[in-house]
């Protein structure tokens, strides 16, 4: 299965998205076909090779224009740049027409208000009247023809029908009347104007709330810079970052972009990663370090060897999965999607039975009035906006804030999460050990540190790191040691300044001959716990240093927010229970469920709850990719191993647990927004179509109710965009 994106033009509201769908789908070797309105975009799933050709005539013969979207993002981002240029242009044009519509309709209603209210007759003319209103059929009313008239010669029908056959109507209608001689009654020419007036306001006012909806995507492909500065045999020279390749050495200057993924080799500084991990503060940075593409170096001059370039970085991997969720549909969208391929048919045959009925009844006047309305007020937009610009918006917003969620179909898993499952190292825990404690005999705990460094000097274990950390920091320098080995799962020997230095656990110690009361003793001065390194002088039990996987500082803060929104939390951990109960009572977590294997951690969810799609799972490891797959929502850390983030539905970009609850508040928040904007779209239609049929809304007033609908609908999921995760302060 290949997945291909289409860039398609000339689309105007829902029934616009559904008609391309509907022929894409029926490509052969399309198995499916999911078209996004504001993103302007089909995305497709082809079962063999790709025919672009066939894709783009099947979308041209049914009125609209396509484009194959690129693979890579360089060209992507040009295409997206063109298309947001001729947008603007658009918006400018559409500007005007509303402008000069408006100027043109004014004289049309003050001189037909008289008239609406009973108190006399128009003051303009009637041949005034028409070339007023001609003259805004012929700015704003051709937009709509040319819409209408490519959608029904692809065979299908959508607002713009809607809108020229409601205006037409009424203009013709008015200058036939006065062609003809018979004036003397009511002329529709205001109706007309105005309506295309108001419909071009809302169009104006759309495509501005529309603008800011996908805005994190946008940032998100203007990260990457276009050239970089690569380190050679002779000096430095600048290319097209799109020529790196892994192993490269780049130099990244201050206020400069990362042009790819990689490690620095020389050089430290502070890293602004707000845009790409949503982290507020600049991130210090020194040689060892990972740096990210699109993040913005500080104050110092780096060097960084590339270790991803392409579509392979963390930005792109990132980028893609923004698009994927926003291009991909609610279940609602396709039932709103297949209402909207008929709806148009439907309202014009509502509109001819109106006319009937009031002919019959014997006012044709009023019939035609209520027709007109009824075609006006049922445009579709409304319907076809509701999902998109919400899903748009708040992706959008989760990815600013550092979430990533893969699909529509989290949202609706977020809506019934009861229970977060936790694992413990490496999601609850920093991952790493670190020195929590350190004795000694002769209270000279610099002095033992630098001892016990010296020997663990060239061991890469990571207990052995974390002591020369504490070590570098509390103790200076260390010793010198020599003569050191290594026994295997008791610890590390050697000569320091004479005398004879062991670091290892108690059996190490016992085997030196020291008394088993000796060790305990020491053991039980410690006040937490963790994994106890002893240390020996020339046989002499001199001290000893704690380790322990600290907890992330942001847990107790997470539990507690989750807590607040009545969400049980829980643990669950490979590690034994001593640790477990030591973590889970630093953080204030009061369940917790110790040494699983990764298939106990799956059996342990689903003896959490009688239902498993109300249990998110949280974590970062290899171990726990069956458990993220299995839970009904899948949350990993974007600091965890590739395959943990591929089985989940949401990743975190940067390992703040704040995050869990965030993201389970804007992808409820995104899920709400959407059924408001379709309960307002369909409360619009649901009320003002019966309300147009019985003449109780007139064709103004029906333009002006059509136009505020698409336009609410856009504000309100742009509202969601200004999102922000609590609890981050």
């Amino acid at each position: 299965m290949t997945k291909v994106a289409l860039d398609i033009t000339g689309m105007t509201c829902a029934a616009c998205a559904a008609r391309v769908e509907k022929v894409l789908s029926r490509v052969d070797g399309v198995s499916r076909a999911d078209v996004n309105l504001p993103l302007e975009r089909a995305s497709l799933e082809i079962d063999g090779e790709i025919d672009a050709a066939k894709l783009i005539a099947a979308v041209e013969r049914a009125g609209y224009g396509a484009t194959l979207r690129p693979d890579d993002r360089a060209a992507q981002r040009k295409a997206d740049e063109a298309r947001e240029a001729a947008h603007r242009a658009d918006e400018r044009l559409t500007l005007i027409r509303f402008a000069v519509s408006a100027l043109l309709s004014i004289p049309l209603v003050i001189g037909m208000l008289p008239m609406m209210l009973g108190t006399g007759h128009a003051w303009l003319g009637p041949w005034t009247q028409a070339a007023l209103a001609t003259g805004v059929m012929l700015i704003s009313g051709t937009r709509f023809y040319r819409e209408a008239w490519s959608a029904l010669r692809g065979g299908g029908a959508n607002m713009a029908v809607l809108v020229s056959l409601g205006t037409s109507a009424a203009y013709f209608y008015s200058l036939w009347m006065v062609w003809s001689g018979n004036a003397h009654g009511h002329l529709y020419f205001e109706a007309a104007a105005v309506v295309l007036t108001l419909i071009m306001l809302g169009k104006y006012l759309e495509a501005r709330a529309k603008q800011g909806a996908s805005a994190a995507l946008a940032a998100l492909g203007k990260l990457q810079p276009q050239q970089a500065e690569r380190k050679t045999a002779s000096g430095t020279e600048i290319v097209a970052t799109a020529s790196l390749s892994p192993g490269d050495v780049v130099i990244v200057r201050p206020g400069t972009r990362v042009p790819a993924d990689g490690l620095i080799v020389a050089g430290a500084s502070s890293l602004d990663e707000s845009l790409v991990t949503g982290e507020s503060l600049p991130v210090e940075k020194s040689e060892g370090a990972a740096v990210v593409t699109g993040t913005v170096n500080g104050d110092g001059v780096l060097e960084v060897r590339v270790s991803a370039v392409g579509a392979d970085t963390r930005l792109a991997r990132m980028a893609q999965l923004v698009e994927d969720a926003q291009l991909s549909e609610a279940p609602v969208q396709r039932l709103v999607d297949r209402i909207s391929a008929v709806f148009v048919p439907v309202i014009i045959a509502v509109a001819i039975l109106t006319f009937l009925g009031w002919w019959i009844a014997g006012d044709m006047a009023a019939g035609f009035d209520a027709a007109i309305a009824v075609l006006v007020i049922a445009c579709p937009c409304a319907l076809g906006l509701a999902t998109p610009t919400a899903l748009v918006a708040g992706t959008g917003a989760a990815a600013k804030a550092g979430i990533l969620i893969r699909d529509i179909g989290t949202l609706e898993k977020a809506e019934s999460i009861k229970v977060v499952a936790f694992d413990k190292t490496g999601t609850l825990t920093l991952g790493h050990p670190e020195v929590v404690e350190v004795i000694a005999t002769d209270d000279d705990t610099a002095n033992l540190l630098r001892k016990a460094a010296a020997i663990e000097t060239r061991s890469e274990h990571p207990l052995a790191r974390a002591l020369m950390t504490r070590a570098a920091s509390e103790a200076g320098e260390p010793l010198t040691a020599t003569g050191v080995s290594a026994t295997r799962g008791k610890g590390m020997s050697g000569t320091v300044a004479g005398a004879s230095i062991a670091v290892g656990n108690a059996r190490m110690m016992t085997e030196l001959g020291i008394a088993q009361d000796r060790i305990d003793a020491l053991k039980a001065r410690f006040a937490k716990t963790g994994t106890l390194s002893f240390v020996a002088v020339d046989g002499e039990l001199t001290g000893g240093v704690l380790f322990a996987d600290r907890p992330r500082p942001e847990a107790a803060i997470a539990l507690r927010a989750l807590a607040e929104e009545d969400v049980r939390t829980v643990m669950l951990t490979g590690d034994n229970e001593e640790a477990a109960r030591a973590i889970a009572a630093d953080i204030g977590l009061t369940d917790f469920r110790a040494s699983l294997l990764p298939e106990d951690k799956t059996e342990a969810l689903r003896g959490l709850t009688e239902d498993p799609k109300s249990i998110a799972f949280v974590g970062d490891g290899l171990n726990d990719a069956p458990a993220l797959a299995a839970a009904g929502l899948g949350i990993a850390m974007s600091s965890g191993t590739d395959v943990a983030r591929e089985a989940a539905a949401i990743t975190l970009m940067r390992p703040d647990l704040r995050l869990v609850p965030a993201s389970l508040d804007i992808a409820r928040r995104t899920r709400r927004t959407i059924m408001h904007n379709l309960a307002w779209a369909f409360l619009y239609n649901v009320i003002g179509i019966p309300l147009a049929a019985l003449g109780m809304l007139s064709p103004i007033l029906a333009g002006a109710a059509m136009a505020f609908s698409s336009v609410s609908v856009v504000t309100n999921s742009a509202l969601l965009a200004r999102w922000k995760p609590r609890h981050l302060d």
